[in-house]
């Protein structure tokens, strides 16, 4: 027996601006929109977005979900078909609005890799793997 990660819901203030952020800038295709919920199609891993302060309600009032966050609390990695796209998605998504962190680069970890942020302050990551040639192997 064991566990399955079935979604991942990331914790508001604001629903819409967020909802707003990951449909117009990153393209994620809106399944169900409420006032305090998103949910996005999304293959594999369920992604929605939830009012922080009503999950307080589902959890008898957890001082976590009313205390201002601090600091970085997830990671979303997006993952690319090659180098090239990383840097032309993030890009694009820099131009869309989101906060770039730091401009793609090739890392020690064989990724060509970038950071950037949603509204919220959320730090993401795009990246693609590198191909592997006689200069790295």
């Amino acid at each position: 027996m064991g566990v399955k990660l079935e979604g991942i819901t990331v914790l508001a203030l604001d629903v819409p601006r967020l909802t707003s952020f990951y449909r117009d800038v990153l393209g994620f295709k809106v399944l169900v929109e409420e006032d305090h919920y998103t949910e996005f199609e999304n293959n594999g891993v369920r992604l929605a977005i939830f009012e922080a302060p009503l999950m307080a309600d589902n959890t008898n009032g957890h001082h976590s979900f009313v205390e201002e966050r601090r600091g970085q609390a997830f990671e979303l990695n997006f993952e690319c078909d090659s180098p090239e796209e990383v840097y032309v998605m993030y890009d694009d998504f820099v131009s869309k609005g989101a906060t770039g962190i730091t401009a793609p680069k090739v890392t020690s970890w064989g990724h060509t890799t970038g950071f950037f942020a949603d509204p919220e302050g959320n730090i993401h990551s795009l990246f693609a793997v590198n191909p592997i040639t006689p200069e790295n192997a």
